[in-house]
């Protein structure tokens, strides 16, 4: 691709050259136009002072003389060195009553006849254009024509444009050079920066502190510190997962690996159905936990790109629990709903909003009694919030222990449970902008209260959105 500075030298050249044959072009058309108008009236003025010589009070004789006298005096013009060769371009002639020409420039062009038209007029004549006056003198019968060459008035516009279009042309390739050099000196903070981001280590993820740096890089230095920012957490979600899930199932696969062994080693069939059936509980458990681990590592980043669109609430609910009806009919407990009255519209992230839901209802499910009962309300609260309750008849938890039970991996009284369904979605109440809270029914049973605001107004990478 072009290199910045060329590109833009490129266009700054461009749009001066435009610019600089506009110019030329105006001048141009100003210049043929006033001398133009230059031009014609001297023709004008000659014409008159050729009429006032014309009109001298003269005898016959005296007047024919005058006319030789304008012969001789015309015929000897040409280009010596006390004359112009422009002389040939300009010329004259004069015409009596009876149309016969009385004086003749020898550079006029030849006439058939004298000009009907008085004024300002162009004709060609000779193979030459010719710019005349005709000026009539009604007095003495006269009609006097003065003209000049066209290429008179050509010769001095282009000499007028080339003296105007040439050491523009020399300025703007001086200019190029100027504008070359200042376009490097104007981009060497690019280059500063682009250095100091080359020398950085690979694996350093600092943010870039270039001091001093103009105004129009800033945005530049943010968003890279932005892209870094966002790089560390995710290096950090896969070091925590990687940390997570060694940590996890460390000690299941040591006591799966003791439950085998047991099995190998076992001297009778019910020693080895025993083993075998703490092993398949084991696998069950650890199946569960990376499940969980799966799910827990595509949350974050999916909360991270803010998939938010208009969604109704209830009819969101409905869906997921008709979802999940079949797997609490098997363990042999009722799935009921209540939706109170009122609006229940907001803008949210339908599949975050279904993990939790989904985490919420298997962990009533998981601590309720046979033919027990969990029920989800859904109700609004205030204008900005709507409340989303999962409440069962388990046998609660111990005040003490309510906070911890967001922690991960921390399992209250459920051994085949992973720690991770109450941690996954308080990350996604408070990505969301809502929040979570946990407590014990009257009588017997625990309440998951999850608040989540009409509006998106999360939080993500520690901005607020």
């Amino acid at each position: 691709m072009t290199s910045l500075r060329r590109r833009t030298l490129w266009l700054v050249m461009v749009l001066l050259l435009l610019g600089t044959l506009l110019i030329v072009y105006l001048n141009y058309r100003d210049s043929s136009h006033e001398v133009e108008e230059i031009y014609d009236a001297h023709l004008a003025q000659n014409a008159r002072l050729l009429l006032g010589v014309m009109r001298m009070p003269l005898a016959s004789t005296g007047r024919d003389e005058l006319y030789r006298a304008f012969n001789d005096a015309l015929s000897s013009a040409g280009p010596h060195k006390v004359g112009h060769p422009y002389e040939s371009k300009l010329a004259f002639q004069v015409w009596g009553k009876d149309g016969r020409s009385l004086v003749r420039s020898p550079s006029a062009p030849p006439f058939d006849h004298a000009p009907q038209r008085t004024g300002f007029h162009d004709i060609k004549l000779d193979s030459y254009q010719w710019r005349g006056f005709v000026l009539p003198d009604n007095e003495q019968g006269l009609l006097i024509w003065v003209g000049e060459r066209d290429d008179v008035r050509k010769d001095l516009v282009q000499r007028i444009v080339r003296h105007t279009l040439w050491p523009n042309l020399i300025g703007i390739l001086i200019l190029a050079a100027l504008v070359w050099l200042a376009i490097g000196w104007g981009l060497q903070p690019l280059q500063n920066m682009a250095r100091v981001i080359r020398s950085r280590h690979a694996e350093s993820l600092a943010p870039l502190q270039i001091v001093p740096l103009p105004k129009e890089l800033e945005p530049m230095q943010a968003a890279i510190n932005r892209l870094l920012a966002q790089i560390e957490q995710m290096l950090q979600r896969e070091r925590r997962f990687i940390g997570d899930a060694a940590h996890e199932m460390r000690t299941p696969l040591a006591v799966l690996r003791l439950h085998a062994q047991n099995a190998l080693e076992a001297s009778s069939d019910e020693q080895r159905a025993e083993a075998l059936r703490f092993l398949t509980v084991g696998v069950d458990r650890l199946t569960r936990v990376v499940h969980q681990l799966l799910t827990l590592a595509r949350v974050e980043p999916e909360l991270a790109r803010q998939n938010w669109q208009p969604l109704d609430l209830g009819h969101l609910v409905r869906e997921h629990l008709a979802e999940l009806t079949p797997l609490l009919l098997d363990k042999g407990l009722e799935l009921a709903l209540e939706v109170a009255e009122g609006n229940f519209k907001i803008t949210s992230d339908a599949a975050a909003i279904g993990i939790a839901l989904q985490n919420l209802v298997t962990n009533a499910a998981n601590f309720s009694p046979d033919g027990g009962e969990v029920k989800v309300s859904l109700l609004p609260e205030g204008r900005d919030y709507l409340l989303l309750r999962v409440e069962d008849q388990g046998p609660g938890i111990d005040e003490a222990k309510l906070e911890r039970l967001f922690e991960r991996f921390y399992s209250q009284d459920n051994p085949h449970g992973a720690g991770l369904g109450l941690a996954i979605v308080q990350m996604i109440a408070q990505r969301l902008g809502g929040s979570i809270t946990l407590y014990n029914r009257e009588g017997s049973g625990l309440c998951a209260d999850l608040r989540l605001p009409r509006e998106a107004r999360g939080k993500v990478q520690g901005e607020d959105v």
